[in-house]
């Protein structure tokens, strides 16, 4: 661990740290991650590929001037620390508020000193934390003073801004994707750390591993963590992984099942059995579960899965998702996730087939497109003296009487003619289905050509 005393890049550690004790017999009034905060965009670990040559962030520092922007990412990414040393390539005013804390009134205040500054030559770039909290009239109310000039908005949000912005203002701003730190990132932030307490940090390598699992991404977290770790070792004992779980309560990973994460590791667990792999399927549903998300929820998303992406490819693949579901209903956690496990790997290894998915939204297209055609006289019902002298009914051939239980006629509407909206593949069930359908074709045509 001594090795990571050697400099190196340093990653943002944002806001809200909490104060702590480092270095023997030194209390400090600031956190460790304040103190160590970035001077310098280049110093910003994690995000290389903003401020690396040739990224967004390296062509505003080379120009000195800053648009309007949008800063996405995970906490502790660095969106605080790059909006301060972006306001410090200018000699604009900066401004910072969070969405959290802040309504209409304020934003009033802030734009009317930032129009008063802008009569006295002097522009104002206005840093707006968590941005996807304010609603859609106070976003809107961003347009007009980023329109004409009156603030530079630098927007922070931890959600998809498609999503949570409007797209007036999104048009307004140039987005940028700040990534989660990675271990690299992170061991940098550990080796400012130890070159400014003058001592390495007493974690076996095992720990410090652990450690970074508990960061999951987050800059911020990270040293908060590393404070905490550094103030009960003045004695210089060496922790291992129990140690350091003693120290350190480990948090869940960033997850809030209703926004952004629920969506992307649902999308994850779909796709994953889509793909037919099982062991992805597997840990994307224990992600979602150690995250807390609700067992039902995806007992009820493996249900439309097993209808969407396999049909009748197997036909028992529904049968297994709603067996899981009701499995879980009778069991409760922990004992009837297992059940969801089970339903997710059959559902992963089953054959694909969106064939009926497929023809059922023809269909639904076809329905709409062709209103309230009547269905052909033929099948239906004449249980009045009226519609019998209309001829309801008239002419229908009942399959069970017919030779191979199967009449041939026509049941579309007579404007709209046969139609097919079924395609079954030749994989799994459905290659039986195919048979079938054919041969129905084959005496469909044979009837047809006799009358």
């Amino acid at each position: 661990m001594g090795a990571r005393r050697n400099g190196g890049l340093f990653g943002d550690v944002g806001e809200g740290a909490v104060e702590g004790t480092v270095g023997a017999g030194t209390h400090r009034a600031r956190p460790l991650a304040d103190v160590l905060r970035p001077e310098r965009l280049e110093d910003v670990a994690g995000q290389e590929h903003l401020t690396g040559k040739g990224g967004p962030l390296a062509r505003i520092a080379e120009t000195g001037r800053v648009p309007s922007l949008i800063l996405w990412g995970p906490p502790g990414t660095g969106k605080t620390t790059i909006a301060r040393l972006l306001a410090d390539l200018t000699d604009d005013h900066f401004e910072q508020i969070s969405a959290i804390f802040s309504g209409v009134a304020e934003l009033k205040k802030v734009f009317a000193a930032a129009r008063e500054r802008r009569a006295m030559g002097q522009g104002t770039i206005l840093f707006v934390d968590e941005i996807h909290r304010f609603n859609r009239a106070q976003q809107d109310s961003f347009l007009p003073v980023v329109e004409d000039g009156t603030i530079t908005l630098i927007g922070a949000t931890t959600e998809n801004p498609s999503f949570e912005l409007n797209a007036a203002l999104l048009s307004r701003c140039m987005t940028l994707t700040l990534d989660r730190l990675d271990e690299a990132a992170l061991r940098r932030l550990a080796e400012r750390a130890e070159t400014h307490v003058g001592r390495p940090l007493p974690l076996t390598e095992e720990a410090f591993n652990a450690l970074v699992r508990m960061a999951d991404g987050d800059g911020r977290y990270f040293l908060n963590i590393v404070e905490e770790i550094l103030a009960a070792t003045e004695d210089g004992t060496r922790l291992d992984v129990e140690a350091l779980s003693a120290i350190v309560r480990r948090r869940l990973p960033v997850y809030d099942k209703s926004r952004d994460g629920h969506y992307n590791l649902i999308s994850a667990l779909h796709k994953s059995i889509r793909g037919s792999d099982p062991d992805a399927a597997l840990y994307w549903l224990a992600r979602m579960l150690v995250a807390g998300e609700d067992p039902l929820y995806v007992a009820r998303r493996l249900v439309r899965m097993a209808s969407e992406d396999i049909g009748l490819a197997d036909p028992q693949a529904l049968e297994q998702a709603v067996a899981a579901r009701e499995a879980y209903e009778q069991l409760g956690s922990p004992e009837g996730e297992l059940a969801l496990a089970q339903a997710a790997v059959f559902l992963a290894t089953a054959p694909k087939s969106n064939a009926v998915y497929k023809a059922f939204g023809a269909a639904m297209k076809e329905a709409r497109q062709t209103g309230s055609l009547m269905p052909p006289k033929i099948i239906l019902n004449a249980p009045t003296k009226l519609m019998k002298e209309q001829e309801y009914g008239a002419g229908y051939l009942y399959d069970h009487d017919q030779p191979d239980a199967f009449s041939g006629q026509d049941y579309f509407p007579p404007e709209m003619g046969r139609r097919r909206f079924y395609h079954p593949p030749e994989r799994g069930f459905e290659r039986e289905i195919n048979r079938r359908l054919e041969w129905w074709d084959r005496l469909r045509a044979k009837r047809g050509a006799k009358k």
